[in-house]
């Protein structure tokens, strides 16, 4: 466990070299949530501030949804140019190659957060620090698994390219759509709102709002704390076992 550990950290040390260099790269990931948040917003109904509470949330999930979804594109970068075998046959642990690389999802989404919130101070927005931090731990785990599942779509993919990009792309939004992060969901039919409860990154919505907010003690807060946990684990587990197959 301590050499799994020692493993880990190295390879989530190198992955975090380039944006050490290149922190521009966290910005470009923002670039479409906040063209949702600059179209979107002005059409809320009632107060603005109040309005942001609810839309915010939102759009911070939506950056950690897209961000961690597309992170498996560096991973088939290296396999084409031929880094990916040569990490291969190096010592560490394979678990740890992709679990090293999981656990970078959660610095760019801290940092698209944090940036998110800096920018709709001025128009009123205000949040709870205690919940918003609760919030980013459940966001954590979340970021986790989907940068996992990315990851083994990439080595499912491998030298097709377009694969990853049509999976990506045809369930990126169904999810994003069924979460309620653009509209609200309770006034949409029954089978949507059905399709919606099997979906857990509503959960993980419905808790950032109501964390955001200070609004710690509910329900949402616990649902959403499991999807994510499940998310996950469930993540780490796919991403692991593609890891340890691939040639």
């Amino acid at each position: 466990m301590t050499s799994l550990a020692a493993d880990t950290r190295t390879v989530f040390s190198r992955e975090l070299r380039p944006l050490r260099y290149d922190p521009f790269t966290i910005i470009i990931a923002m670039v479409q949530p906040l063209v949702f948040l600059a179209l979107f917003a002005p059409l809320l109904p009632g107060d603005k501030s109040e309005a942001l509470r609810w839309f915010v949330p939102g759009i911070i999930v939506m950056s950690c949804l897209f961000a961690s979804s597309m992170t498996g594109s560096n991973l088939l970068f290296e396999i084409q140019t031929g880094s990916h075998e040569r990490m291969l046959v190096t010592p560490l642990r394979r678990p740890a190659l992709l679990i090293g690389r999981a656990l970078k999802e959660i610095v760019p989404m801290v940092a698209q957060a944090v940036l998110i919130v800096v920018v709709c101070l001025p128009f009123g927005y205000r949040l709870d620090v205690g919940g918003a931090l609760l919030g980013l731990v459940i966001l954590a785990g979340f970021s986790i698994g989907m940068g996992a599942l990315s990851y083994a779509l990439a080595l499912a993919a491998k030298n097709q390219e377009w694969m990853f990009w049509v999976v990506q792309q045809t369930l990126l939004f169904p999810i994003l759509l069924l979460a309620g992060v653009l509209l609200p969901l309770d006034g949409g039919p029954g089978w949507l709102r059905t399709l919606a409860s099997f979906n857990p990154l509503r959960y993980v919505v419905d808790a950032e709002r109501a964390l955001f907010t200070g609004d710690i003690w509910r329900s949402t807060t616990v649902t959403g704390l499991v999807a994510a946990a499940a998310v996950g684990a469930f993540g780490l587990f796919v991403g692991v076992r593609a890891m340890n197959r691939s040639t």
